[in-house]
């Protein structure tokens, strides 16, 4: 029987709690149990994925990429009678069962194979809320080496941004944010100290952000309101950036798959991606990244 805390959580919450405590066999009975009782739901598919991103971090593969594909064939199921987007669950299942396959693939050497499947992936659900978790996983195979794509800086926050193109000769951090990210603002303490360790050697920071259509407590609104209220998230929370440029457009976070926020990438002095991370990171951790780009090449 499970806990009486459990009785009130999701079944995809569920899972996550056991799965968070290194329990994968009572997860998978949890879903087992679900799916007897009440058939192959959205959430039922959702929980699957998460199945498969624990047997990935536990590093079974075979089992990973067994639940990857049972998660991808029960969501094909669905969609045929409902939209990926029109559903809660069905995002988080297909993009999860897309990421877990293409990373088992990546860790038993098929790096080349995992790219490939994933453009493909990302030709199919270019359209849906999935593409920008696909572009992230596409990039954290193959983007870094390769020349930074270009921002778009149409609209902005802060002072005007240059281009990287303009910024050549630098090295430059981008900090990929959102209003209503909590561990977006718990990184900018850390963002204030790499500036003022690495700004004299020549470091620019950039904070991209965007629009996704609400603001306070989820509320809907428009993008002027919506815009002013990232203005004023911006101006209480991340006050040490504030001299920052802030370009905002959907556009960057897709050409850099930042579905993922906080997302930070390091970019060298010649405009080549040398680090890209999804999530928060330590400070020591950056510090040592950014310090390597800043070595001088023989």
């Amino acid at each position: 029987m499970l806990p009486a805390l459990f009785l009130y959580l999701t079944l995809v919450d569920n899972v996550r709690v056991l799965i968070s405590q290194h329990d994968l066999a009572a997860a998978e009975r949890a879903v087992q149990a679900y799916r007897k009782q009440s058939g192959s739901t959205p959430e039922c598919a959702a929980a699957l994925s998460w199945l498969a991103r624990g047997a990935l971090d536990a590093r079974q593969l075979d089992q990973a990429d067994a639940y990857a594909i049972e998660t991808r064939k029960l969501s094909d199921q669905l969609l045929h009678t409902r939209k990926l987007d029109a559903d809660p669950w069905l995002p988080t299942a297909v993009g999860a069962a897309i990421e877990v396959h293409a990373q088992v693939l990546a860790a038993r050497g098929e790096r080349g194979d995992a790219v490939e499947f994933l453009r493909q992936q990302l030709a199919l659900f270019r359209t849906t809320s999935v593409n920008e978790r696909i572009q992230k996983d596409i990039n954290l195979l193959s983007l870094e080496g390769k020349p930074a794509p270009a921002l778009e800086e149409a609209e902005w926050l802060g002072p005007k941004p240059a281009s990287l193109a303009a910024l050549r000769g630098h090295p430059v951090l981008l900090f990929f944010w959102a209003h209503w990210c909590g561990d977006c603002k718990a990184e900018v303490a850390i963002l204030a100290e790499i500036r003022r360790l690495f700004a004299p050697k020549g470091l620019a920071v950039i904070a991209p952000t965007r629009l996704y259509g609400y603001a306070a407590q989820g509320a809907q609104a428009a993008p002027p309101a919506e815009k002013k209220y990232i203005e004023a998230v911006w101006r209480q929370y991340y006050a040490p950036l504030n001299d920052v440029p802030a370009p905002m457009g959907a556009g960057n976070f897709l050409q850099y798959g930042a579905s993922t926020t906080p997302t930070l990438v390091l970019i060298d002095a010649a405009g080549v991606v040398r680090f890209y991370h999804p999530g928060a990171i330590s400070g020591p951790e950056l510090a040592a990244h950014i310090q390597a780009v800043l070595k001088p090449t023989r």
